[in-house]
């Protein structure tokens, strides 16, 4: 561990990398990401030595292609990939990680080593890094009262179970969210989240506007009890390959907490550090 926790970015990441070319087509893109279990690929140069040249990612699939009614068959990788990558170096701390993606609102960021792409972390490694461990930067939050009270959201968004995928989409997208609940005669039932878009939609070749998102979604919920710790939330969403959870108080949803949230006040309590740092 670092001065103020959390360790190294080379300690964390993931070096083994999954490239696609710039023509791929965005199904193939989908069914990738289902059968590797993973939430963004690279895109390679047509000059192998220069590296990847862009990276796309659940959420650019959602947004940009679901919402934006692109036909997945024939829209290529390069027509949807972010370009220029985010980097940083692997030297770097996890909270310096944390504060790169919370600043750009990414939930990826690959690793740069003499000017080469080496590997790659995801918000998952941050909370490993930062939750998971028996001490480290996130051990405070124990000391707070409810602490899932503090970093779950309380405001979110639903969606009927009967809508269409294109819909979901288009209501992640103009939300920015990555999950909605789903209700069925005014109660909610299930989960719809961008996984489930790309994973059970996308790369299974559902039409977006004739597929209901019972179809994809997530039921019964996943729920967790306010009064649980940060630990115990991360340790569920890692046991069930979940990123959100439902939180509940006397069996009554309250909020809904992601992978994100968990480390979000991590990065917020340490920013001043970070923005005082010399660039």
């Amino acid at each position: 561990m670092g001065e103020h926790g959390g360790g190294s970015v080379k300690d964390f990441m993931h070096r083994y990398l999954e490239v696609v070319s710039q023509d791929t087509t965005v199904t193939a893109v989908a069914e990738r990401m289902n059968v590797k279990r993973i939430g963004c690929l690279l895109v390679e140069s047509e000059d192998p030595s220069k590296g990847p040249i862009g990276i796309l990612t659940e959420t650019d699939l959602v947004r940009k292609v679901l919402a934006g009614g692109l036909d997945p068959m024939v829209t290529a990788a390069n027509q949807v990939m972010v370009s220029p990558i985010s980097t940083i170096a692997g030297n770097r701390s996890m909270l310096d990680a944390s504060h790169v993606m919370e600043t750009n609102h990414i939930r990826h960021l690959c690793v740069e080593e003499a000017g080469e792409i080496v590997g790659i972390i995801s918000v998952r490694d941050l909370v490993r890094s930062f939750v998971d461990v028996e001490s480290g930067p996130v051990s405070e939050l124990d000391k707070i009262y409810r602490p899932l009270s503090v970093l779950m959201a309380t405001i979110f968004a639903t969606i009927p179970s009967d809508a269409s995928l294109f819909a979901a989409a288009q209501l992640m997208c103009e939300k920015r969210l990555g999950s909605l609940l789903t209700s069925e005669a005014g109660e909610i039932v299930g989960i719809v989240t961008e996984c489930d878009l790309v994973r059970k939609g996308l790369a299974a070749n559902r039409a977006a506007p004739h597929t209901h998102v019972s179809a994809v979604m997530s039921s019964p919920l996943l729920s967790i009890d306010v009064n649980r710790t940060v630990r115990d939330a991360s340790k569920m969403m890692a046991e069930h390959g979940v990123r959100h959870l439902t939180v509940t108080e006397s069996g009554k949803i309250v909020g809904i907490v992601s992978v994100r949230d968990l480390v979000k006040m991590v990065s917020v309590r340490d920013r001043p550090r970070f923005l005082s740092k010399p660039s």
